[in-house]
């Protein structure tokens, strides 16, 4: 586990004085001079998902950036400003929750995640441990990623607030697409041996057999999470099953090999996916994806506003490096939720930024998001795009300097995104 390098600290301190943070018509704030309030970052930094980690903190460090430049958060004792404090998981949950140990005995009372549903898992019951057990110590969960559906169903809690759309609201999305593919007969499912994996293509048999059951289900299959190197065999099952098309809900490496892959073996076929927009996926795949790469997100690049370019602009030119372009928007919100929340509250005990994160309602860019009280289930705008060469018509921007982009073509709203929720909670 490790907290924040000392070069990361420097670079935060530098941009907190680097317009390229404040939103364009935002002036410079003095800078607050409070004690930072923390934030432990619990996320894969090591291994083969290091990259996915690393991401999210550029996407946490400029969000943080972006509030401490127009003077910090609020409070009666004066502005104060958001820190970062990072702690490698290892991607394991047993390290992410030696990890939630080690902040709360620092006392860091935020606590975010996301690249792992079995993690989320794990510290949504930790935390509700550890507040029932310690009141006076008590913690909150801010979750950027984790979109195992069960975690704002059966498992939410009055301690745990997710910010991306889970992944029944993303197959929603998805299928909105799917199922005007009329050409579509035959497809291949596949996806990671965990809570998530496992809850994608249960979700995916479920609404293929309500919207579309013409279309056969030609491959059913789960593998090893983070474990294989080869993805050669599972794409010539693909290619000798006669598929269509793939569904899958896989990310980082996993992705990216797959669909590697599936280009070596020569499966022209479309790929469905959850995140075929991330981290070398559209590099790997080359003009074999044109057209064919499908990808579901709460915002991408190509959104066609003049808001949302100078967002993404401003992103870049905060972080220039080709391999560090990957911004999320809802990450964003998720700071800018905090923030408010902190502010009504007027304090940074755990349980009363909670009773006011239930009642968030923030915009950026052109994206508007607001907390579903209920379940703590954030409810926002999704689109879906195709991958397509960076300069045709709706692509401006490629992903991570490949050349490729991905161009909307369907845009839900967040009443269109929403889906009833089964959570029953105790609040604080």
């Amino acid at each position: 586990m490790t907290l924040i390098s000392r070069r990361g600290l420097a670079t935060l301190a530098a941009a907190v004085l680097s317009f390229a943070a404040v939103p364009p018509g935002l002036a410079q704030s003095p800078a607050p001079r409070g004690e930072p309030i923390r934030i432990a970052m619990i996320e894969g930094l090591s291994g083969p998902f290091a990259n996915t980690g690393e991401a999210v903190f550029r996407n946490l460090l400029w969000a943080t950036e972006r509030v401490n430049a127009r003077g910090g958060v609020k409070l009666p004792g004066g502005a104060r400003p958001l820190a970062i404090d990072r702690f490698d998981s290892k991607n394991q949950a047993e390290e992410a929750l030696a990890s939630l140990r080690l902040a709360n005995d620092r006392g860091i009372a935020i606590v975010a995640q996301g690249n792992s549903s079995a993690a989320a898992s794990a510290i949504i019951e930790a935390i509700n441990k550890h507040n029932e057990r310690e009141p006076q110590r008590r913690q909150l969960f801010l979750n950027y990623s984790a979109v195992d559906p069960v975690l704002t169903n059966e498992k939410c809690s009055p301690w745990h607030f997710r910010f991306d759309a889970h992944a029944d609201m993303r197959m929603t999305a998805l299928m909105s697409v799917l199922r005007e593919d009329k050409a579509l007969e035959r497809i291949y499912l596949i996806g990671q041996d965990y809570s998530f994996g496992q809850g994608v293509l249960r979700e995916a048999r479920r609404q293929l057999g309500a919207q579309r059951p013409d279309v056969k289900i030609v491959g059913d299959e789960l593998h090893p999470m983070a474990r294989i190197k080869d993805f050669l065999p599972y794409a010539a099952k693909i290619k000798a099953s006669g598929a269509q098309a793939v569904l899958t809900g896989n990310w980082g490496n996993d992705l990216t090999l797959l669909v590697k892959a599936a280009r070596e073996v020569g499966f022209d076929g479309r790929f469905y996916t959850f995140y075929g927009n991330a981290l070398g996926a559209p590099a790997a795949i080359g003009d074999a994806g044109i057209g064919k790469v499908v990808a579901v997100a709460d915002w991408f690049p190509n959104v066609p506003t003049a808001e949302s370019e100078a967002f993404y602009k401003a992103f870049r030119e905060r972080f220039p490096n080709p391999d560090e372009d990957y911004v999320h928007m809802r990450m964003q919100l998720m700071i800018e939720a905090l923030a408010q929340a902190i502010e009504r509250a007027g304090t940074v005990e755990a349980g009363a930024i909670a009773a006011q994160l239930e009642k968030a309602d923030v915009g950026l860019a052109g994206q508007r998001g607001r907390m579903r009280g209920a379940d703590h289930q954030f409810q926002q705008g999704l689109a879906v795009a195709v991958m397509d060469r960076q300069g045709a018509p709706g692509v401006k921007f490629d992903v991570e300097g490949s050349g490729y982009g991905f161009r909307v073509i369907r845009s839900l709203t967040p009443q269109q995104a929403e889906l009833p929720h089964t959570c029953t909670m105790t609040r604080f």
